[in-house]
């Protein structure tokens, strides 16, 4: 599903972000990224969706090669996968349903398509009930549950979450993981960058930690490491 091959990112400022990195992660696995601050996740996860491109080396998502991905075709790409901000990032003229439905909507789903679809995963992240509610209404855990949905309208094969529970009380936070976890039981890889480091260390999935730009630690069930 994802394959970096001696990937290098270097910024215009002469900062190596990225400094070598190899890594595999196969179609249904859920993936942290930890690290400390300044180590280079945010540049890994933003290569996922070609929100960065790499220096050197070899990018693949699904098979495109991100490295030499012409820009046009970017919006194509991140059609087929799922991106999930902190700051959640909704359309504040646009109420719930309508935020959810312009995934859709961009890709000329057709009208009834998009309200079986939009109507079932708003039921998935329990807010079905507030469809017609607009962003400034929402608290912040059921703004980020819409974000969710919005990523997943599309069924893609892949959902990149930066930092989702990181403006969230504990448990609210909690309530997210739960719904990440019933996206990927369906099949979905989950690629998570976190500094939870109690959710990492209670919901035991695979974790890739980075350093200086390098992968110091890749380990199945593993734990956060760090101090937070």
């Amino acid at each position: 599903m994802i394959q970096m091959k001696n990937v290098y990112k270097k910024y215009p400022n002469g900062i190596v972000a990225l400094n070598g990195l190899n890594v595999e992660i196969d179609q249904g696995e859920f993936v942290y990224v930890v690290g400390p601050s300044g180590a280079g996740k945010s540049t890994f996860i933003k290569m996922m969706y070609r929100e960065e491109r790499p220096t050197s080396g070899q990018m693949f998502v699904d098979g495109i090669d991100l490295a030499t991905l012409k820009n046009k075709k970017v919006p194509m790409l991140r059609r087929q996968m799922g991106v999930v901000f902190q700051d959640f990032k909704l359309l504040p003229r646009l109420n719930v349903y309508e935020n959810v439905a312009f995934a859709l909507e961009v890709i000329e789903e057709s009208p009834s398509r998009i309200r079986e679809r939009v109507l079932d995963v708003l039921d998935m992240v329990g807010l079905k009930h507030k469809a017609r509610m607009f962003p400034t209404e929402l608290s912040g855990g059921e703004a980020q549950r819409v974000s969710i949905a919005r990523s997943i309208v599309n069924k893609p094969k892949v959902v990149i979450a930066d930092e989702p529970t990181g403006n969230l009380d504990p448990e609210t936070a909690w309530d997210i993981m739960n719904l990440f976890e019933k996206i990927n039981a369906t099949g979905t890889t989950i690629l998570m960058a976190t500094h939870n480091k109690e959710i990492v260390n209670t919901i035991r999935h695979r974790v890739i930690a980075i350093e200086g730009g390098l992968i110091v630690r890749d380990v199945d069930g593993g734990d956060y490491g760090y101090e937070s």
